[in-house]
């Protein structure tokens, strides 16, 4: 930023800051962002439903990591766990809210809540979501945290020290999700198309409701 305002400055001192030019061009190139394409999924019959939802999972990570700063696999994992959540309970029984909201600011125990139930959502499960989860349980509420299925050893890992692990339930989003994807049909997998519509369509709802971005939707082929 410094290096930016300098330039700036140097383009004034020889009288070619054109401000209005500069502020047109900032806006296309935010707009160009907000504009993102959105994810790709084809929900191939010959395919496990567990594939799908890591392919989903794994573009999200791979657009993160092509461009510092953002955090497309924390929202994806967020809000399709919300998805998830809207779709199994009553209608606007679930409170969702931008990826970037911190708990504590809100007053939030986690990022669901549902009766005695506190969901904790993360890509990286670290010593917070575990201090998170223990005054949970303090305050009388059941911690359930999910996370990508390459990170559960570490979470079970931190609840271990914290001496928390039996109290915990620690939960791999892909079978999460999964699972429930063959409930609602009842195990009749020629439905699982439409019950991965139904899904994603909720997903988009919500990324819709509470993102400004909105290449962080979902298009199935």
């Amino acid at each position: 930023m410094e290096s930016y305002v300098t330039f700036l400055n140097g383009l004034d001192r020889n009288n070619l800051a054109d401000l209005d030019a500069i502020e047109a061009f900032w806006i296309t190139r935010v707009r160009k962002f907000l504009a993102a394409k959105p994810f790709r999924l084809k929900p191939d019959p010959n395919r496990s439903l567990r594939s799908v939802i890591r392919d989903l999972l794994d573009q999200a990570a791979a657009r993160q990591q092509s461009a510092p700063g953002r955090t497309d696999a924390g929202a994806v994992l967020q809000h399709l766990v919300g998805a998830k959540l809207a779709c199994a309970m009553a209608p606007d029984t679930i409170e969702h809210n931008n990826h970037s909201t911190a708990d504590a600011p809100t007053e939030r125990r986690g990022d669901f809540e549902m009766g005695d139930t506190v969901v904790h959502v993360t890509t990286a499960p670290g010593g917070p979501v575990i201090t998170e989860c223990q005054r949970n349980l303090d305050d009388g509420f059941h911690p359930v945290l999910i996370t990508l299925p390459n990170q559960v050893a570490a979470a079970v890992a931190l609840a271990e020290q914290a001496a928390n692990v039996d109290r915990i339930d620690i939960l791999d989003i892909e079978q999460f999700v999964v699972l429930n994807l063959y409930e609602w049909r009842r195990f009749r997998t020629g439905d699982r198309r439409q019950t991965l519509r139904d899904l994603i369509a909720r997903y988009n709802e919500i990324v819709e409701e509470v993102e400004t971005d909105p290449g962080l939707k979902v298009e199935l082929a």
